[in-house]
């Protein structure tokens, strides 16, 4: 069966798309750590991110580079933190999370409550700047 991630890309699942080329695909998570919180991933569907053949994870970080260029002029923040984890779901992802100060990246911190309007408004802004 097809991972999560996997029917998001394929539109089986709704999204709040701010990326996408041939090879990646980048989503707002729906239960952030911070609003502008960012997946990427791949559509090749691989478990384990350092499975990825050399070539398609190197394209992954410049890819998600773009993405994090987007986040910084739509969201307010001093960093944009990167955390890979792959534990959550079979599918190799990147968090890309604005934050503050470091504590921003502890995963027990309570996660940001947003209405739909509000995600739709934040994917918009990345979208917008993706270059």
């Amino acid at each position: 069966m097809a991972s999560i991630f996997s029917r998001i890309i394929a539109g089986e699942i709704p999204s709040y798309k701010v990326a996408e080329n041939d090879k990646f695909y980048a989503f707002l998570d729906i239960n952030p750590m911070a609003k502008g919180h960012t997946l990427v991933v791949p559509k090749q569907e691989t478990d384990y991110i350092f499975d990825l053949d050399d070539d398609l994870l190197a394209e992954m970080t410049l890819f998600s580079k773009k993405v994090v260029q987007a986040i910084e002029k739509a969201i307010p923040c001093k960093r944009v933190g990167v955390m890979v984890i792959g534990l959550e779901v079979p599918h190799a992802h990147i968090h890309l999370i604005p934050i503050q100060k470091e504590t921003d990246l502890i995963l027990t911190n309570p996660r940001v409550k947003l209405s739909s309007d509000e995600f739709e408004k934040i994917a918009e802004a990345i979208r917008g700047n993706v270059k």
